[in-house]
């Protein structure tokens, strides 16, 4: 009998079975793929290699402010590839090392929830006093007629070792968005589409304003409210029908799709008694407990923002409430971080949320255009907004465009977590020059009293 049993070896069920084994724990992981999941294989890891990769590469045509100048070789792609899976792999050997250090019994195989005390892997049944579901998502291709032919997956474009001349990208979210970012400044053609009024359409507006300005001044299309109806072949590539909208017909080498859905899927959870949501994620209260006694889920497959470091934080809070404790995990503190030029960190409420919420809002804003070291870098895009209780003071979120942001954004996690006011973070102090200035800056607007803009 295993104290707890892990389905899924991506981020979450890795720390899961970390931490139950940590807490004295008999434990067993259950693996059907490769070890590290989405994040270390096909997502998280492999984007910012390349994505690194561009950012080098935009850096260098901006060099001549910097007394820069000369010319540079056509990317070799190849090499960008063989990175990623290299560190890819180095990640997935250390993943290993530490389940094995830490006593955790590594399974191999598809797995089947039987019950709430049982999983069947491999003609192999596995009895457990808790278990965890952290099987992740999966691509998810939209049903349009003629897609099939055309699609270009995430997974597919990591190992690309040449890119489309165009791309037509269907889906405003993070990861078409970083999609877009990787293959415009490569010299793709890119036309980025989605049926929404804007791109990021769950982020704060002005976040989405301002990531949609950057893009389009890097070259790339961005059309909203316009939907893909069809892809027909043609002799030079393919034509894609947009309807709505921007209502035309785009012919494109390829059409790229991004978008992922919960792995709950031939498991056997709804049979065993597991409730999904709409989504098809499951369903969860704030132990992280399903509908099944005894049985927890993390990760991807609860649906929601799908964020790898969710996935972690919240394998630490189902690991030990497995293990008898009784923690919250908090919802409201994951942030989300997206690596674009310039980059988003975004941690609670946006100001429409707060407003819908029933918050008198205040909001204080402070952009990376004065500040110092953004001046020196020529960073200059961007800002740091926070969302605050008029009438406490208390934050309800912040929202940063600009370098560094997915740093930046551990502080405002830290600030939120610990229920900081505008007014604490306005008396704090930063080293200059840093972009991180901006945050103080930021809650000193909100106080409307900020040294470095023009009186109220």
């Amino acid at each position: 009998m295993y104290d707890v049993v892990v389905i899924g070896g991506g981020p979450g069920g890795y720390a899961a079975a970390i931490r139950s084994a940590q807490l004295g724990g008999r434990v067993a992981l259950i693996e059907a793929g490769e070890i590290g999941g989405t994040c270390v294989n096909r997502g998280c890891i492999p984007t910012k290699v390349w994505l690194r990769a561009a950012y080098l590469l935009y850096c260098w045509r901006r060099g001549e402010m910097f007394g820069f100048r000369g010319s540079i070789e056509k990317p070799d792609f190849s090499m960008i590839v063989a990175r990623k899976s290299g560190v890819g792999q180095d990640i997935r050997v250390g993943m290993e090392s530490l389940l094995a250090n830490n006593g955790v019994e590594l399974v191999r195989g598809r797995a089947m929830l039987k019950n709430a005390r049982e999983v069947g892997v491999q003609g192999r049944d596995l009895p457990a006093e808790k278990i965890i579901l952290a099987t992740g998502s999966v691509l998810s291709k939209p049903r349009i007629p003629g897609l099939e032919q055309a699609a270009l997956t995430t997974d597919e474009l990591l190992d690309l070792d040449h890119l489309p001349h165009s791309v037509l990208i269907y889906g405003g979210g993070p990861i078409e968005v970083e999609a877009a970012q990787i293959l415009g400044v490569f010299g793709s053609q890119v036309c980025l589409l989605t049926d929404q009024p804007r791109i990021l359409a769950r982020e704060d507006s002005e976040t989405s304003q301002r990531i949609a300005q950057a893009l389009r001044d890097q070259g790339i299309e961005i059309v909203t409210r316009t939907n893909l109806e069809e892809i027909r072949s043609s002799g030079a590539g393919f034509e894609a029908v947009l309807s709505g909208k921007s209502a035309r017909t785009l012919l494109v080498d390829r059409v790229l799709v991004g978008s992922r859905t919960p792995n709950t899927a031939d498991l056997g959870l709804e049979s065993a008694g597991v409730r999904l949501n709409d989504d098809h994620g499951v369903r969860v209260n704030d132990r992280l407990e399903t509908s099944l006694p005894g049985v927890f889920a993390i990760g991807d497959v609860t649906g929601g923002w799908m964020q790898s470091h969710a996935a972690s934080a919240m394998a630490v809070t189902a690991a030990e409430n497995a293990l008898g404790q009784d923690n919250r995990f908090p919802f409201n503190l994951v942030p989300r971080g997206i690596w674009t030029f310039p980059q988003v960190g975004s941690v609670g409420l946006s100001e429409e949320e707060a407003e819908e919420a029933g918050y008198e809002v205040e909001v204080g804003s402070f952009p990376m255009s004065i500040n110092g070291l953004a001046m020196s870098y020529d960073e200059l895009t961007g800002a740091v907004k926070m969302v605050a209780d008029s009438e406490t003071g208390e934050l309800l979120g912040v929202h940063m465009v600009g370098a560094n942001a997915t740093e930046l954004v551990g502080e405002a996690v830290l600030a939120l977590q610990l229920e900081c006011t505008t007014d604490e973070l306005a008396h704090t102090m930063r080293v200059h020059p840093t972009f991180s200035e901006a945050v103080m800056d930021a809650g000193r607007d909100a106080m409307a009293w900020a040294l470095y803009l023009p009186k109220r």
